[in-house]
């Protein structure tokens, strides 16, 4: 089935992942990343278990491994001296580890000892490093975005550095802060949010000064819960939650494309996100959550939803 709009438009593969089908994992709350790696390999998660999945282009399962997360909520693709590493950020355990591709935990990062924390609670969503290969430091960002909703920097060793909360410009204080990217397509590397539960993204410089805030507000009112984000080329590919979409937007922050759009999705399915399968509609979206692209243009989306479902979306234009 094709999908999309003028010069981007994509063939969908529904469920074109082989996640597993015991009767745990069609029961599991599947709520999880998606990467893709240098071999065109994509990384996911368990629907039910602590284990990491990897499956080739085809989408058949290949390999698995036991993580010490219990949900991989956000997933984290760097590379660093040739060898790739994947940065899990669990929202249930609260923990933020950094792994070889096979597993083996090489660093973590703890909560930052701050005040808020004294009552609230750290449930980290994602994270996002401001990578050498990219002409950056290694800094490392982790978003709290299912508690104090804080966003944290920290450098390459580990070590705290600043933390934000949205006060810091007009965008207003963060809401489920749900995705974290760096920009490098300009001269001067920003910090993106998804900034969900006040359906806007938030732009912030990498020293913590708030740059801009677009997408509802002002005359906007065009992204519907942003929680994720992808890049190729000059495009950010957007998932967006409770738009039940996926956006793509230009360099200068404007939306070129729709994809998938499944209007309403949550407004009309009872029990949403979490559907009866059958109920789910090829070609769109029912609650995109995580998302990764590789590097001719394709699209991998996982979707918040029990049982899970992972589709791809292979650029023909």
């Amino acid at each position: 089935m094709r999908i999309g709009t003028g010069e981007h438009t994509y063939e969908w593969s529904e469920k074109w992942a082989e996640i597993p089908d015991t009767q745990s994992a069609r029961e599991g709350w599947a709520h999880h990343g998606i990467v893709v790696s240098n071999t065109g390999n994509v990384i996911s998660f368990h629907q039910a278990e602590p284990t990491v999945l990897i499956f080739d282009g085809d989408g058949s399962l290949v390999d698995s491994w036991e993580a010490t997360v219990q949900n991989a909520h956000g997933m984290t693709l760097v590379e660093e001296g040739g060898e790739e590493f994947l940065w899990l950020a669990d929202n249930l355990s609260a923990q933020v580890v950094k792994t070889t591709l096979d597993g083996q935990v090489v660093m973590s990062i703890e909560r930052p000892d701050l005040e808020v924390y004294q009552e609230g609670k750290y449930s980290p969503t994602d994270v996002t490093v401001y990578e050498e290969r990219n002409g950056g430091n290694g800094d490392i960002i982790v978003t709290d975005g299912y508690g104090t909703s804080y966003i944290h920097h920290y450098d390459k060793d580990g070590n705290h550095l600043r933390s934000i909360n949205g006060t810091e410009g007009d965008g207003g204080h963060f809401a489920t802060p749900h995705g974290v990217w760096i920009d490098t397509r300009k001269s001067d590397a920003e910090l993106y949010v998804a900034d969900r539960s006040n359906g806007q993204i938030q732009v912030y410089g990498l020293d913590g000064k708030f740059s801009r805030a677009f997408g509802t507000g002002g005359g906007q009112d065009w992204l519907h819960s942003p929680s994720g984000f992808a890049a190729w080329g000059e495009y950010l590919i957007v998932a967006e939650l409770r738009g039940s979409r996926v956006t793509l937007l230009d360099a200068e922050d404007n939306p070129v494309a729709y994809i998938g759009e499944n209007t309403g999705a949550f407004k009309l399915n009872e029990g949403w996100p979490n559907v009866p399968h059958e109920t789910l509609i090829e070609g769109k979206f029912n609650s995109p959550h995580g998302i990764a692209s590789d590097s001719d243009g394709n699209i991998y989306v996982a979707e918040w939803l029990v049982g899970g479902r992972i589709n791809k979306l292979t650029r023909s234009s």
